[in-house]
C-alpha cells in the first residue's frame, strides 16, 4: 500500500454551534486523487477547511505525511505543501495576475523560492496562464480564475493539492480541459482532493 501524503482520523468539526463533520475518517496516499461528492451542505467544503486548517477541528486528528497537523495554522500547513485552491479562487480583483502570484510567493522562506517558485513545470498544467499574467483579477473569466488559483497553489510545489469545486459554473468543454489538467497533476506524483457537487461532470 502506497504511504499516505494524508490522513483524517475521526474528525469532528463545527461552524458556529451546528456539528458539520462527524467521525470523518479519509486518507490519499501519495500521488493518489480522490473526489468527495456530495449535495451542496454535505459538508465537503467544510472538509477541505478542515484539512488546511481554516476551520478549527474540534476533536479527532489530521495528519500529513504522519505528522500531526491538527493545531497547525493554515500557512504552516502551505508550506509544508498543502496546495489549496478555493471556490471563490480567491483572487484578488484589482491585482494583475502576476501580482497575485508575488502575494503567494511573500510566504515561501528565501531559501525555499529558488525551488519552489513560478516554473515551467508549474505552467505546464495550465500553460494559458502566461497569456494574460498582465491583465487584472476583475477582468478575467470564470474559467481563467481557476486556472490562476490552480497554478498559484501549484507554485508551492505542493504535495498534495485541494480543489473545491473546480468545475462549478463551467461549460462542459471547459470541464473536460481542467481534467486533463487534473490527470497531468496527477502524473507529477502530486495527491489531489477534489470536492465536487456533481459526479457527472
Amino acid at each position: 500500500m502506497p504511504a499516505a501524503t494524508l490522513e483524517l482520523d475521526r474528525i469532528n468539526t463545527f461552524r458556529g454551534p451546528a456539528q458539520i463533520l462527524r467521525e470523518v475518517s479519509l486518507r490519499v496516499a501519495d500521488g493518489e486523487a480522490i473526489c468527495l461528492v456530495g449535495r451542496n451542505g454535505a459538508g465537503k467544503t467544510t472538509t477541505i477547511d478542515s484539512i488546511m486548517g481554516l476551520l478549527p477541528v474540534r476533536s479527532g486528528r489530521v495528519a500529513f505525511r504522519d505528522r500531526d497537523i491538527t493545531r497547525l495554522p493554515a500557512h504552516e500547513r502551505a508550506l509544508l505543501g498543502i496546495g489549496y485552491a478555493p471556490e471563490d479562487c480567491g483572487i484578488f480583483p484589482d491585482l494583475s495576475v502576476e501580482e497575485n502570484f508575488q502575494i503567494t510567493s511573500w510566504i515561501v522562506p528565501p531559501r525555499a523560492n529558488a525551488h519552489r517558485g513560478l516554473d515551467e513545470r508549474v505552467f505546464s498544467v495550465f500553460p494559458e496562464v502566461q497569456g494574460f499574467m498582465t491583465r487584472r483579477g476583475l477582468h478575467l473569466s470564470g474559467g481563467q480564475k481557476k486556472m490562476v488559483a490552480i497554478t498559484r497553489a501549484m507554485s508551492l510545489a505542493p504535495s498534495i493539492l485541494l480543489l473545491d469545486e473546480p468545475f462549478e459554473g463551467l461549460a462542459p468543454v471547459v470541464v473536460t480541459r481542467f481534467i486533463e489538467a487534473v490527470r497531468a497533476i496527477k502524473a507529477m506524483g502530486i495527491s489531489v482532493l477534489i470536492a465536487e457537487s456533481h459526479l457527472a461532470r
